[in-house]
């Protein structure tokens, strides 16, 4: 776990400095943030991401930016899809990518549909949310009950796994890009970008989508929020 963080403590001097070369441009906030979890590893100056090493979870800087209506996305990055997204994270997808990977998750393979429909595979990741509420009591629970099934009228009960996203190269200059930083963070409809994904069939169409967010449960817009990821017990 120590050689783990730092390889991911090297990383993130190297987003410090600029993004590594294999990677595209970072799509995170670039000024330094305040350390809100100085108790973690924190992997950069300018995303929110942090490691827990004592317990494996990985811990996100997010707010709620849908409170009603339907979604495609339950977590993309900041300024990517927030308007189809329950939260915002104030990270790129390849640092929460790396993160997992830190705490011991090898991500498996996103959802294909062609020639036909093949699932999202990879480990089943626990998705917790923490935040406080109007009164300023701290609570947490599960993602899934801030997302509605259409069809039941119940909290979403599927589970995400680690798909892993993948990497796409401009033909044109030859860098690579990982192609969950345009938005697909943690998605309830399938997308073969996704990095974390849903194991049963979700359509992207606007007139079919399963999921909404949970009106009454997720807090105001602007309401900040930390992610946690972990290996699913």
């Amino acid at each position: 776990m120590r050689s783990r963080l730092a390889a991911l403590l090297f990383f993130a001097t190297l987003q410090a400095a600029g993004s590594p070369p294999s990677l595209a441009a970072d799509p995170a906030p670039k000024a330094a943030t305040a350390d809100r979890h100085p108790e973690f590893k924190r992997l950069s100056p300018v995303e929110e991401v942090w490691v827990d090493p004592a317990t494996k979870t990985v811990v996100v800087g997010a707010e709620v930016t849908v409170d009603k209506g339907p979604i495609e996305y339950f977590a993309c990055p900041q300024g990517t899809k927030d308007y189809e997204s329950l939260v915002a994270a104030r990270s790129s997808a390849r640092l929460v990518h790396t993160a997992l990977v830190a705490i011991g998750l090898k991500p498996g393979r996103p959802v294909t549909f062609d020639p036909e429909y093949v699932a999202a595979s990879g480990p089943t990741v626990r998705v917790r949310l923490r935040w406080k509420d109007g009164d300023g009591m701290v609570r947490e629970l599960r993602a899934q009950d801030w997302v509605r099934d259409t069809r039941s009228g119940a909290a979403m009960r599927d589970d995400w796994v680690f798909a892993g996203s993948s990497f796409w190269k401009d033909p044109g200059d030859g860098k690579e890009y990982y192609q969950g930083d345009g938005g697909d963070l943690i998605c309830v409809s399938n997308f073969p970008t996704a990095m974390l994904d849903l194991t049963i069939e979700s359509s992207q169409s606007n007139e079919a989508l399963l999921f909404e967010a949970f009106a009454g449960r997720v807090p105001p817009k602007g309401t900040e929020v930390d992610i946690l990821l972990s290996a699913a017990e």
